[in-house]
């Protein structure tokens, strides 16, 4: 099996691999390797029996419990990432890159959380692979609120699964053997999930080859937009 395969995972594991693995990549640090956007698409669509059937699967998935199963995840996913942060602080992200961690990806996450401020950038951060996973602990270790973290959790989480899952379902209703599709539609999602960072790169180099200013980068000490 592979635990990159949108499909794979929902063919292993249903519903209920589902919901876990959206704990975990909002909650957990080693969850941001796993697929987020791409999987839920994915199980939105795996709603139609029709495209259930096609993957061998002996029955779709149920929408009514991935619809309030999802957003309770991710939104129970991020409060323990924004309470890990605010216990353990920095030391949190005190550590060597190795394959499933990077220190810039907590420079990009906190970049956002400047950028955008706390209550955009936990919205936003959803629809952002890796910057989804980091941001909840980085918001806990620079003092965002845990009330106004909650409030912005809540409504980032619901947007962010409940739209994917209805997305996916839709297609997955409308088109025709949909599920000979998957890999492409995937794709398309992954590709439109990293365009926010593919922007902000390629931004941030042009700055740097015109002697520009670089993309700021608030302190993990503090010193950040409240």
């Amino acid at each position: 099996m592979n635990f990159l395969d949108p499909q794979s995972l929902i063919v292993a594991f249903g519903v209920v691999g589902v919901l876990a693995i959206i704990f975990a990549e909002t909650g957990l640090l080693f969850g941001c390797i796993l697929p987020g956007d791409s999987l839920l698409f994915a199980a939105g669509i795996f709603t139609v029996g029709s495209a259930a059937a096609g993957i061998g699967l002996d029955q779709p998935l149920s929408l009514p419990v991935l619809l309030v199963g999802g957003p309770i995840c991710a939104i129970a996913g991020a409060q323990l990432g924004h309470w890990l942060g605010a216990k353990y602080g920095r030391k949190l992200f005190d550590r060597p890159d190795s394959r499933i961690f990077r220190q810039e990806w907590v420079e990009r996450a906190e970049y956002y959380f400047d950028k955008f401020g706390p209550a955009k950038a936990v919205v936003l951060a959803r629809f952002i692979p890796i910057v989804r996973t980091f941001l909840n602990p980085l918001a806990g270790i620079l003092g965002m609120d845990a009330r106004k973290f909650f409030v912005w959790n809540v409504i980032g989480g619901i947007i962010w699964t409940d739209g994917l899952f209805i997305a996916g379902h839709f297609l997955g209703s409308k088109i025709p053997n949909i599920e000979t599709y998957i890999l492409p539609g995937i794709i398309v999602i992954v590709l439109l999930s990293v365009i926010p960072i593919v922007r902000e790169v390629m931004k941030g180099r042009r700055e740097a080859r015109n002697g520009g200013p670089e993309e700021p980068r608030p302190s993990l000490s503090g010193e950040s937009s409240r």
